[in-house]
């Protein structure tokens, strides 16, 4: 739930003369947040919002509902900035921020992260390493859950990839200069549909990522509840909160029932000559 944030980090010398963007934008917190907490509640699912700590403080109401249906809220920066493009005293102030705004509304400390535009630095994971997060979900290196991990320890990586993302169906904002092709709701429910009938049939991991300023619309919203009572209808499907999911990981883990891969973090520390 990214709100304004975009506009602001995107567009910040300008976004007093950008009503029309920052109305679309505004569409998220305001209409389409509580559209989807009502989804999910008819079908007693609890799921997982990343959003801004800007988002956090500055639509209160709208954070609570989430938190009144059971859901978590997860870190996705202070104000969607692009983590690599930072020094690393910019991004340690990012990170700190958004962890803040987060304990304040919700009385404890966030558990998770995603990186705003997938844009991770080499230094992201210490700072999720000193915030005490358990997992990470910008990454797209596996259909299952594994590991990243440096000196001084493992986080859970919960993967998801681009067809998943409704960024990739969907966005036509020319504030932004994106002009994605316009496509019917049910043409994205097909790639979702057929991503999920192949995790279901490998027993793999299916983690959307959806905007709701993007997804939260009625006629995507009407896809979302179709493509959830198809996963119903599929059976053997557990829906789960990513904290919830990376603590199961570690049970396994600690109980030597599984292990799973292992990248160590950064992949790479220079391209090879």
């Amino acid at each position: 739930m990214d709100g304004e944030s975009l506009m602001h980090v995107g567009q910040p010398d300008s976004i007093a003369d950008r009503a029309v963007g920052t109305s679309d934008l505004r569409y998220g917190p305001e209409i389409a947040v509580p559209r989807l907490v009502d989804l999910f509640a008819r079908y007693g699912l609890k799921q997982t919002f990343f959003i801004p700590g800007w988002c956090v403080r500055n639509y209160p109401a709208t954070i609570e509902e989430v938190l009144a249906g059971g859901h978590e809220i997860a870190h996705h920066g202070w104000i969607h900035g692009r983590l690599r493009e930072m020094t690393a005293e910019q991004e340690a102030e990012d990170f700190a921020k958004g962890v803040e705004a987060i304990v304040a509304a919700t009385g404890g400390k966030p558990r998770g992260f995603r990186a705003p535009s997938y844009a991770m630095s080499r230094r992201t994971m210490g700072f999720l390493q000193d915030h005490g997060m358990v997992y990470e979900a910008s990454l797209m290196g596996d259909d299952q859950p594994y590991l990243i991990e440096n000196d001084r320890g493992a986080l859970v990586e919960l993967p998801s990839h681009m067809p998943l993302d409704d960024w990739t169906q969907f966005v036509s904002f020319p504030d932004f200069g994106v002009r994605m092709q316009i496509k019917a709701a049910q043409d994205a429910y097909r790639v979702h549909e057929e991503e999920f009938d192949a995790m279901w049939e490998h027993g793999g991991l299916w983690v959307s990522i959806w905007h709701p300023f993007v997804s939260g619309r009625l006629p995507r919203a009407m896809q979302i509840e179709r493509l959830i009572r198809h996963m119903l209808d599929k059976g053997g499907v557990w829906f789960a909160r990513m904290d919830e999911i990376a603590d199961h990981v570690n049970g396994l883990i600690a109980r030597g029932e599984w292990s799973p891969r292992r990248h160590h973090y950064p992949l790479w520390e220079k391209a090879e000559s």
